[in-house]
Formats: C-alpha cells, sequence, structure tokens
C-alpha cells in the first residue's frame, strides 16, 4: 500500500460520505418573529424570545430547573394506567402515539409533579409538556395530578401547578372526561386542608383543563401572551356569527374580564410566587389556629351543657 492509497483515497472518500446529523441543528431555535435565536441565548433569557418578548413552551423539567430554588428539585413518582384501555384507533393507534410522544419527551405521560424549593419554601409543583400528545389530560395525567394533590395535603406544603394543555385526551373518551371532576375534587381536598393552590397558566390552556383544575386555583396567575379558552376562537365565531378581536383569548384579554388575578413574564415568576406564597401560608396558619380555638371553644361549651 503507497501513500496514494494510504491517505489520499480515504480523503476523497471523506468528501463523498453521506453527513451525519449533529448538535448543530438544535444550536439555533426559530421564532414567531421568524427571527433565529442561538439556543443559549434564548436559555438566558428563561426560553422567551430576548427580540419579540414571546414565551416559547417548555418542558416539565426545564420549567421545574427554571423555577426551583437553585434548580434543585426531585420527581416524585406517579401511577400509570394501563394504557389504552379502549383500543383506540384513528389514522394510528392510541398505543403507537404513546410510545412516540414517551420516545420524544422522556417521561410516562404529559405530566411530571415535584418537591422543592421556592423562596425557600417547601413546595410541591406540577407541569405538563405539550410535545405529549398536545398536553392532552387523560387517566395517567389525573393519577399525577391527584397525587400532587396527595403530596401537598401529606406534607402541609403549597401545590405550585403550570397548565398547558389542548384539553381532555379523545383517545380515551370519557374516561378522560371523568378526571375534570376528579381533579375538581381533589382541589376542593386542599381547601378543606388550607393548603394553598396556585394555577400557572402557560400557552396554550384549553378545552376540559380549563374547565376544571385550571380555573379553580386559590390564585390564577398567567404568562404573558399565553392563549386561554374553553372552545377554539374560531369555533366559537362561527357559533356566534361575530367577529371577534384579535386578543380575544390572549391572558391579557381575559384578565381584563375578571379570569385571572395577574399577568407575569416568566422570569418573575418564581420570585412572585414564593412572596404570594408566604403571605398565603401566614394566613392558612392563622385561619387554622382561629378554627382550632373555635373548635376547643365549641368542645368546651358542649361538655359544660352536660
Amino acid at each position: 500500500m503507497n501513500w496514494i492509497t494510504k491517505f489520499i483515497k480515504p480523503k476523497i472518500k471523506s468528501l463523498f460520505k453521506k453527513k451525519t446529523s449533529t448538535n448543530d441543528e438544535t444550536l439555533w431555535i426559530s421564532c414567531e418573529c421568524k427571527n433565529l435565536i442561538y439556543k443559549e441565548d434564548l436559555e438566558k433569557n428563561f426560553f422567551c424570545c430576548p427580540k419579540c418578548g414571546v414565551h416559547h413552551k417548555l418542558s416539565c423539567r426545564d420549567r421545574f430547573k427554571l423555577f426551583f430554588d437553585l434548580g434543585v428539585y426531585e420527581i416524585i413518582d406517579t401511577p400509570l394506567p394501563i394504557d389504552d384501555p379502549l383500543n383506540f384507533v384513528d389514522n394510528k393507534k392510541y398505543k403507537d402515539r404513546l410510545r412516540d410522544a414517551r420516545k420524544k419527551t422522556g417521561q410516562d405521560d404529559a405530566i411530571l409533579v415535584a418537591k422543592g424549593k421556592i423562596n425557600n419554601i417547601d413546595v410541591t409543583v406540577g407541569a405538563q409538556d405539550f410535545r405529549f400528545i398536545g398536553g392532552s389530560f387523560g387517566a395517567a395525567s389525573g393519577e399525577a395530578f391527584i397525587t400532587g394533590v396527595q403530596h401537598a395535603i401529606k406534607n402541609r406544603t403549597p401545590l405550585v401547578f403550570f397548565s398547558c394543555s389542548g384539553g381532555q385526551r379523545m383517545m380515551e373518551s370519557s374516561i378522560a372526561l371523568m378526571q375534570m371532576t376528579r381533579t375538581s375534587l381533589a382541589v376542593n381536598e386542599l381547601k378543606k386542608n388550607n393548603i394553598p393552590y396556585i394555577v400557572v397558566i402557560t400557552n396554550p390552556t384549553t378545552g376540559g383543563v380549563t374547565a376544571s383544575w385550571a380555573m379553580l386555583g386559590d390564585i390564577i396567575l398567567a404568562e404573558k401572551g399565553s392563549v386561554c379558552g374553553f372552545a377554539g376562537k374560531r369555533v366559537i365565531q362561527d357559533t356566534v356569527r361575530e367577529t371577534l378581536p384579535d386578543e380575544f383569548q390572549t391572558a391579557e384579554y381575559v384578565k381584563d374580564h375578571g379570569f385571572l388575578d395577574l399577568v407575569i413574564e416568566r422570569k418573575y415568576l418564581n420570585s412572585t410566587i414564593g412572596t404570594l406564597l408566604s403571605v398565603m401560608l401566614k394566613k392558612s396558619e392563622t385561619q387554622a389556629k382561629k378554627e382550632n380555638t373555635n373548635a376547643i371553644t365549641i368542645d368546651k361549651s358542649l361538655q359544660s351543657a352536660s
């Protein structure tokens, strides 16, 4: 073998070799404003476009990393019901959709629940990942939500939930619709136990999620520019046969009509929720002491009467 076959020939072959994909394709993110953003710059800016301010969707883990103090958290295990109880098939098997979504997101279903600290306050936090079949809410999501509620009650921690969903998962039919009732009842248990419950609406939050737990928070916040509603704008427009304003169903529009407490930029969520929880926990503690005092007074009165 001479120097031509040993060195030159491999070099020539490499020119025609099919290039494998590298991580370069993930270094740049395309924004709605049609600008390309360097991924590192986007992350430094809380995944918000530095040019137009659009809040990009987050995975559950990215959400937790940004939200918890120092990005430190621990995932809470949640039950996983039987896949595809109805053997649902449309143009694709539901089991195949689940398999693809799990591969894409690295999680079992649309919701992850974690525990950690916000402004040094122990908190239970849940989040939805829109990449998992549009963040749709089925039996597994219902179990995850209820697990989060039970953990918050057992450990006396506030519950914060980030919604990001197109609504109930239609591949599960009435099983998915049942989760609206189950989650609403679970929220009621939080209130019975004086556990603060804060919901953060993110883009988008629609359908059965809006019609249940996402609108039952003691305080309801929304990220700037989020879409929030039940039926879609086009459906409503065709039903009422009126032209709706451009800002219809935006977080700002919904707040102006009394359904939200505050619209906020993502970078302020940690500090704002930390402050709110400090106030709410003091109020809950005072209320609990008052109820305990009233119970003791009633008990003494009953003893005296007997």
